[in-house]
């Protein structure tokens, strides 16, 4: 799930943290991409002409496998080298958010039984994409394809953001890449979105800078963990009825969740009401000292594909164009044996601001802010 409206609040209150960028932008960076997040996005968006999932002649779903292959390599060819990380154990606190999305999907299957009968294509579809979950399978599939295509993958102890985060920190990959807004919490430096879309989205990838939102909404980091688990995350409840911008206000104003629970209990007129046995500090515990694997310990290395074992599992196991498989194993394979070239910004070493840079940097985002509430003003305001 992430974090409730965390995007929209660094957008309008710390702009200069988003950058929308292009994928060959990313040319000789090492990302740690969240692979249950991607094989989700690919089990939702390749899909047949009906809506259907794509199958081999088995009838087992390859729709994570194609995505997989084609999203991974033309990352390849534009220079990046993935390395994709699986979720390990949920932590028990995650319990509650996946016993609902549990029960959103049996409710999306009672909505198919029943629209069989009179429903669309649409409308079935529609539900079905609400049942997508990546199973073991599925997971075990993608790990066996990474490693014939020569892609190294990362199996977490718990949480993949987590460890995504924890890989970009210390400096093994540049970025982590997931959807979860939440992966901001564990200090990746920078989190990566839209990565893995399909060209068809023409989605632009968001870049999205950790230092820069701190610096932006003027917060430590242990608020603006609080921050998020106020705004909602998938370890605890939030408060009713307080949504991104009054949550950004109480952090401000409190500056902790334990100042702001004893406001509210203090106030009898508050209009606010604290769940009972709210575990925010086991939440907040939860993204401070996330369980992850010591990235100095971890084995990651690029290698050449193995082109007769991708034909092999791809073509005569599953049903894909050899052609196709043949010509991407190519591709793989000249890009691995291709040097790839230093980036500029390798060579120098970056230097901590001075105080009056950031100075400047904080009257620069004030300003992109108030201009961006001016526009907006001026496009919905009264005539």
């Amino acid at each position: 799930m992430g974090i409730k409206g965390l995007n929209k609040l660094i957008s309008d209150n710390a702009s200069l943290a988003i950058r929308q960028s292009e994928m060959k932008n990313f040319f000789g960076r090492k990302v740690a991409i969240d692979a249950s997040m991607s094989l989700y996005q690919f089990l939702i968006a390749v899909r047949q002409q009906d809506g259907g999932q794509l199958t081999n002649e088995n009838g087992d779903t390859t729709s994570h496998l194609m995505g997989m292959f084609y999203r991974t390599l033309r990352m390849v060819d534009n220079g990046i080298k993935p390395l994709y990380v699986f979720d390990g154990k949920p932590p028990v606190m995650k319990g509650g958010e996946l016993a609902k999305r549990l029960e959103r999907r049996e409710t999306a299957e009672k909505a198919i039984a029943e629209l069989k009968e009179t429903g669309t294509v649409e409308e079935i579809s529609k539900f079905e994409r609400r049942t997508v979950r990546v199973t073991k399978e599925q997971n075990e599939d993608a790990k066996k394809l990474l490693k014939l295509m020569g892609i190294p993958y990362v199996e977490a102890p718990c949480e993949a953001e987590a460890q995504c985060a924890a890989l970009a920190k210390a400096g093994k990959v540049y970025a982590a890449a997931s959807e979860d807004m939440d992966t901001l919490c564990y200090k990746t430096p920078f989190l990566l979105r839209h990565l893995t879309f399909s060209e068809a989205r023409k989605m632009p990838i968001s870049e999205i800078s950790y230092d820069k939102i701190i610096e932006g909404l003027e917060l430590t980091h242990a608020q603006f963990i609080d921050l998020c688990i106020l705004m909602g995350c998938d370890y605890c409840d939030t408060i009713r009825g307080v949504g991104p911008v009054t949550a950004y206000k109480l952090i401000k104003e409190h500056e902790t969740l334990e100042n702001i629970v004893q406001a509210i209990e203090r106030d009898p007129k508050s209009k606010y009401q604290v769940p009972e046995n709210w575990p925010y500090k086991e939440a907040r515990l939860l993204f401070l000292e996330p369980e992850v694997a010591d990235p100095d310990t971890l084995d990651i290395k690029w290698q050449e594909p193995d082109i007769e074992g991708l034909v092999e599992y791809l073509v005569k196991d599953n049903g894909f164009a050899e052609d196709r498989i043949r010509a991407g194993a190519e591709r793989l394979k000249k890009q691995t044996k291709t040097a790839t070239q230093g980036r500029l910004d390798g060579f120098f070493k970056v230097l901590p601001k001075t105080p009056e840079q950031l100075a400047a940097a904080k009257r620069k985002n004030t300003k992109a802010t108030d201009d961006k509430k001016k526009t907006k003003k001026a496009k919905f305001g009264k005539k």
